[in-house]
C-alpha cells in the first residue's frame, strides 16, 4: 500500500467515525496512529464523554472484532483470559476463550479492578499472546487494547501499576465538549432512546485485515533521519534530568515515540518524520510514564506543563 493510499484509508475511517462522534478529532487521530503503530491506548475522562461509543465506532469502521470487559473489583484473571475446562464427554480439557481473544478489546474502567487482575493483560499487550496452563495461544497481529478510566473518582479504584502503564503507547485525556459541540451532541442524540450503537448511524467497515496489514507495512517506508532520532532521544533523556520529575521515561518510551511519529507521518502521506511529529505526540507518550517529585507535587505542578517546558528547552533539528 502506498502512503497516499494509507492517508486515504485514514480519511475514510475518520469519516465513518464522524457519523456518530462529535469532536474528538485529535483522539481519533491518536487511535489511528496507535493502530498503525501496533500500540495500545488509555483514555481518561469523566463519564458521558463518549469513550465507550468512540471505541465501538472505531472498531466498526476499521473492521476489527470488538470485545468489551467491564472491570470490577471482583473480576478474576480467568474472566479475562478464559480457562481450560474438562469435557466429560471427550475426557479432555477444552479451551474456553475469554474476551481477550478479540482484535479490539475495550477495558472499561480498568482501574476498578485490583492489580492482580490488571496484570492478566501484561503478556497480551506486550507479546500478543496468552499463556494458559503453560500453553501459549497467539492473539491477532491487530490486537489492540483501548482502556478507559475515570479521573474524578477515588473510591473503589486502584492505581495502575507502572508495568501496566508502560504498556500503553498513549494516555489521552478526553475533554468535555465545547458549547457548540455539546449542542450538536444533544441535537444528534437527544431524539434517540436507548444506548447509541454504531450501526444506527450507518457506520460500516472501510478497512479489513488486508488493508490494515498493508498500512502497517507502509510505515516501514517512512524514513527516520539520524537528527530526528537524536532529537527524540534528547527529549526523552531530558525527563530524567529534570528536578521536578522523580522518575523519567525509559528507552522504551523513546522507541515508542519514534514509532508513533513514523505512523503519524505515514497517515499524513509523508515518507519522512518531522520534528513536529515528535513534538505533537510527546505529551501523549510521556505523561503516564513520568512521576512528579514531591516538591513539584506540593507546588501543584502538572506533568503536561513540565513536558511542554522540556519540548521548548530541547533544541529541535532545522
Amino acid at each position: 500500500m502506498s502512503l497516499e493510499t494509507t492517508r486515504a484509508l485514514a480519511d475514510a475511517i475518520r469519516g465513518e467515525i464522524g457519523k456518530a462522534i462529535v469532536g474528538l478529532d485529535d483522539i481519533v487521530d491518536h487511535l489511528l496512529i496507535a493502530l498503525i503503530a501496533q500500540g495500545h491506548v488509555l483514555l481518561e475522562g469523566p463519564p458521558g464523554t463518549a469513550k465507550t461509543l468512540l471505541a465501538q465506532c472505531f472498531a466498526t469502521a476499521t473492521g476489527l472484532e470488538f470485545g468489551r470487559i467491564q472491570f470490577t473489583p471482583d473480576l478474576l484473571p480467568g474472566d479475562i483470559l478464559g480457562s481450560n475446562l474438562f469435557n466429560f464427554q471427550t475426557s479432555q480439557f477444552t479451551l474456553t476463550r475469554g474476551p481477550i481473544f478479540r482484535e479490539l478489546l475495550l477495558a472499561d474502567e480498568i482501574n476498578r479492578t485490583p492489580p492482580k487482575t490488571q496484570a492478566a493483560l501484561l503478556e497480551a499487550m506486550q507479546e500478543r499472546r496468552v499463556t494458559l496452563d503453560g500453553q501459549s495461544h497467539a492473539l491477532s497481529e491487530r490486537f489492540m487494547v483501548v482502556a478507559t478510566q475515570n479521573p474524578i473518582e477515588s473510591q473503589g479504584v486502584y492505581p495502575l501499576p507502572e508495568a501496566q502503564l508502560d504498556r500503553f503507547l498513549f494516555k489521552l485525556i478526553v475533554p468535555y465538549p465545547s458549547a457548540d459541540e455539546e449542542a450538536a451532541i444533544v441535537k444528534r442524540f437527544g431524539e434517540r432512546s436507548g444506548p447509541p450503537r454504531p450501526a444506527e448511524f450507518g457506520i460500516v467497515p472501510v478497512a479489513g485485515a488486508a488493508e490494515l496489514a498493508a498500512a502497517q507495512q507502509a510505515v516501514k517506508q517512512v524514513v527516520l533521519a539520524d537528527e530526528v532520532i537524536a532529537y527524540t532521544v534528547a527529549l526523552v533523556r531530558a525527563t530524567r534530568g529534570s528536578g521536578d520529575i522523580a522518575s523519567g521515561a525509559s528507552p522504551r518510551a523513546a522507541v515508542l515515540l519514534a514509532n508513533a511519529a513514523r505512523a503519524r507521518a505515514a497517515l499524513q502521506g509523508r515518507d519522512y518524520v518531522l520534528p513536529d511529529d515528535v513534538k505533537a505526540l510527546a505529551t501523549s507518550v510521556l505523561r503516564h510514564r513520568l512521576l512528579l517529585s514531591p516538591a513539584a507535587e506540593i507546588e501543584g505542578r502538572q506533568i503536561e506543563e513540565l513536558i511542554a517546558g522540556l519540548i521548548e528547552q530541547t533544541e529541535a533539528p532545522k
